[in-house]
């Protein structure tokens, strides 16, 4: 199963993410941490991307996409994997939707975790302060969910559009929200 994890900041993504993994034994993909990865291991693109960086840049799409292709090239996703942090817009949900038809593993689906906007301020609030993180003050967390909002809309559309996009509440328990995902992605399944 091939499956792409939307939501903003504090919606649960990367928690639903690892239990994803371990529930359909495939990996778990973030670009964040591909991205890490890369440059701490050297790699071509990761040079690229860690001098992009250093100017205090955005890595560009053509350098992320790179990576992806690599990494959606080795063994261990021949089963599926779960997307998380990727596609952030429009023209990367484009280059990724290529990309997939390319080395033929097209998405199945697209999962939305969809959380009220003052509840993710209120989770991310809380986050920050368990881990005394000062940059995530209520003004700049607002700041982030609104270019997340900007950015994404047209991403939920364009899977939307392609009968490829289910929208899951992502409010809950997290087994309860768990429990939903799997609804949309294997309706067949016995889960809970």
């Amino acid at each position: 199963m091939r499956l792409v994890l939307l939501g903003a900041p504090g919606s649960g993504k990367g928690t639903q993410a690892a239990r994803l993994k371990e529930y359909l034994q495939i990996p778990h993909i973030s670009t964040g941490d591909l991205l890490r990865g890369e440059v701490a291991a050297g790699t071509k693109l990761g040079l690229e991307a860690k001098e992009v960086m250093a100017r205090g840049e955005l890595v560009s799409d053509d350098i992320l996409l790179g990576m992806l292709e690599d990494r959606l090239s080795r063994e261990d996703v021949a089963n599926g994997f779960i997307l998380d942090g990727y596609p952030r817009n429009l023209v990367q949900a484009a280059a990724l939707d290529q990309l997939l038809t390319r080395i033929g593993q097209p998405m199945d689906y697209a999962v939305q975790l969809e959380v009220p906007f003052d509840l993710l301020v209120e989770r991310i609030a809380g986050r920050a302060a368990a881990e005394g993180r000062s940059d995530d003050n209520p003004e700049s967390v607002r700041k982030r969910l609104d270019v997340y909002s900007n950015q994404t809309a047209p991403v939920i559309d364009f899977y939307r559009q392609q009968a490829q996009l289910n929208v899951v509440d992502g409010v809950g328990e997290l087994d309860e929200v768990f429990d939903r995902i799997i609804a949309a992605i294997k309706p067949d399944s016995d889960v809970g």
